[in-house]
């Protein structure tokens, strides 16, 4: 994917991070800092975190600026309702400064906090991989709870070789 217009990326963003919101909806709320195993993130810490380094890094990142991320505790929003609408305040903030990235922006190169130079529209495109990469965990996490997580993309596994030929 190549991103050239702001626009019609922040489009297709708003789907990704959709997908996401609705897996929160399966988190029992009395869960909401759980893990598997102690020292390993919470679901609350995959969310803030997915909050946190969205607006903190990556936001910051794009405007030539460094990192402002300096974790994900529960200090920054504690409890299942807090946890959620941190998430979507921190979005609205991001889209708000991606949205003023104009062609000229997205091809320049911006500094990473570990110190590579990328263009910023790959840089855009790897923050969509790691939304992506921790959904899967937040969908791990319900499946050992025991949650019933909602397929993807309308069809379970199952029901795709049940409909196949």
């Amino acid at each position: 994917m190549i991103i050239t217009d702001i626009d019609s990326f922040l489009a297709y963003y708003s789907r990704i991070k959709g997908r996401t919101e609705r897996l929160f909806e399966y988190i029992p709320k009395d869960k909401i800092e759980w893990t598997y195993k102690s020292g390993k993130f919470t679901i609350g810490d995959i969310i803030r975190h997915l909050a946190l380094i969205e607006r903190k890094m990556y936001a910051e990142n794009v405007q030539l600026k460094p990192s402002l991320y300096k974790g994900c505790g529960i200090e920054y929003a504690n409890g299942y309702d807090e946890v959620i609408q941190f998430y979507k305040n921190m979005h609205l903030e991001s889209v708000e400064i991606f949205s003023r990235l104009t062609e000229a922006n997205l091809n320049q190169k911006c500094l990473t906090p570990g110190g590579a130079k990328i263009t910023i529209w790959k840089w855009l495109r790897a923050m969509v991989e790691h939304e992506v990469h921790h959904r899967g965990q937040l969908y791990m996490y319900l499946v050992m709870l025991g949650v019933e997580t909602p397929p993807l993309y309308g069809l379970t596994s199952e029901e795709v070789i049940l409909r196949s030929e």
